[in-house]
């Protein structure tokens, strides 16, 4: 089996000039959620529901440590449509290590600041398109 450490994950998103930004060294955690619809085809007769895949769907989410410089490229692209790269298992790109890559939306950013703690953001996204993963 091959198993890895959650500080191995790499996380790029590009920024307003299409120039992927590796936010990896502000992040504190990260994740792709993916879904895939179903349809029912159930028809008279039958005992059991059945189905059929249908569209997929995505997001991802980052959280991490402010910076202003990462908070520049949030800014950047709010209201586009930009590209994203995620290695859950970090780098390089192996049959261990995926890489996932496709097209997406901003839907929210934030940040957080308290007098006892670190200020920090946190970024939703929505994919849209196909996500495609990769192990070469």
């Amino acid at each position: 089996m091959a198993f890895s450490h959650g500080s191995a994950g790499v996380t790029k998103v590009a920024d307003s000039g299409a120039t992927l930004r590796d936010f990896s060294a502000y992040v504190k955690s990260d994740g792709l959620q993916q879904s895939i619809d179903t349809v029912e085809t159930t028809v008279h007769g039958l005992t059991a529901k059945t189905y059929i895949p249908g569209l997929t769907d995505g997001t991802f989410s980052l959280e991490g440590f402010f910076d202003p410089t990462i908070d520049g490229y949030l800014a950047g692209i709010r209201g586009l449509t930009t590209t994203f790269e995620y290695y859950p298992a970090g780098t390089p790109v192996g049959v261990t290590k995926p890489k996932y890559s496709g097209s997406c939306i901003m839907t929210s950013y934030k940040t957080t600041g308290d007098v006892g703690d670190a200020t920090t953001f946190s970024a939703e996204f929505q994919v849209t398109g196909a996500v495609t993963r990769a192990t070469a």
